[in-house]
């Protein structure tokens, strides 16, 4: 906790004195460890040092089973305004399977809990794609999640991820992954069933009832600075070129150890060119449903991705990938939305071969 403050006004000396901050966002980890009074010490320490008089949005993740109604009520005297609930499932073959702490009566009974506790604005996380898990129980997760009348939804394809006891288990033939086609299908009915009761599909991943929209990611997808405080955090700066992206040092002790002599802990540093934002930027509109707009990338990032790319784009349109480009904006239809990232390289100026 000393650590995190110090951090926190090491930052806040670097660049408080450039903008105030806009939203806060507690995560990345499993925040709903921490006690009230040291959550309490983490807040007070970033009105310390920054200006977070235009704060519009503090979200804080948690976990079912951490969610008390002291402590939701507790959250809600710290001034945190939104939560993102890691439920990931309402049946208990899925919460064992994943190895959560919590059951599906905790999975349900913690949405009137949050309501309860004042709670307007949340946003509950679903995964789809679980091996072995009943064709009818994606959809009834998506039911039960309506019924509940849960305003913003974000859903995950399952990953295998490389040195975890998952994938060790994938490797001994112990779990047939999900195919691809069946985790498609699974993706195309959320997007169908969720936007027909009343959820704009605003990103890949993410679907909000209107109003609900999540304020702190938008900054990722539109290039605008953040910054990471805690072992492992990133952070993003662009206030000239290159733009800079660091990563804090993974070691607790390494990081406590660099801010006892007030020294950044930073490990690893990327400058980035405006080419390789130009990517990203591509990247993550075209991940959204306001989409890409031709016109800022050429004058934000000098790439006239019409000229360079029109028979790439004619292409995609014909397949129905991207729906006709209006206003200088290139939008994925639900088709395109399945495959984002064929789609996505297909257009990467880097990617593009030169005439």
């Amino acid at each position: 906790m000393e650590a995190i403050c110090r951090e926190i006004s090491l930052r806040g000396a670097e660049f408080g004195g450039f903008e105030p901050l806009e939203t806060i966002y507690f995560g990345g980890g499993t925040p709903s460890q921490l006690n009230l009074s040291d959550l309490g010490r983490i807040i007070e320490a970033i009105n310390e040092a920054f200006d977070t008089s235009k704060v519009v949005e503090t979200t804080f993740e948690i976990n079912p089973e951490d969610a008390s109604p002291d402590y939701l009520n507790g959250l809600r005297i710290l001034g945190i305004d939104r939560l993102s609930i890691g439920i990931q499932s309402f049946f208990d073959d899925d919460l064992k399977f994943m190895n959560r702490i919590h059951d599906a009566a905790q999975a349900k009974s913690v949405i009137d809990d949050v309501r309860a506790a004042g709670f307007s604005n949340f946003s509950i996380d679903l995964i789809f794609g679980v091996p072995g898990q009943p064709e009818e129980y994606w959809s009834a997760n998506l039911e039960i999640a309506r019924s509940f009348n849960v305003p913003h939804i974000s859903t995950y394809n399952l990953t295998i991820e490389e040195a975890t006891p998952l994938k060790k288990q994938v490797d001994r033939g112990l779990v047939q992954p999900v195919a691809d086609e069946d985790s498609t299908d699974q993706f195309t009915f959320t997007m169908n069933y969720l936007k027909g009761h009343g959820f704009d599909h605003y990103e890949i991943s993410s679907f909000a009832r209107p109003g609900f929209k999540a304020i702190h990611n938008h900054r990722y997808w539109s290039h605008k600075n953040y910054i990471g405080v805690g072992p492992s955090a990133h952070s993003f700066w662009w206030a000239g070129l290159p733009a800079k992206r660091w990563s804090n040092v993974k070691n607790l002790r390494r990081y406590e150890a660099l801010l006892q002599q007030h020294v950044a802990p930073v490990d690893d540093v990327e400058h980035l060119s405006l080419d390789t934002l130009a990517d990203e930027h591509i990247m993550l509109r075209l991940r959204t449903a306001d989409g890409l707009n031709l016109n800022e990338l050429e004058d934000r990032y000098g790439v006239d991705l019409l000229s360079q790319n029109v028979q790439q784009l004619a292409d995609l349109e014909e397949g129905g990938f991207i729906l006709p480009i209006r206003n200088q904006n290139v939008r994925l239809t639900d088709l395109g939305k399945t495959i984002c990232d064929n789609v996505t390289s297909r257009l990467l100026p880097s990617e593009t071969p030169s005439s």
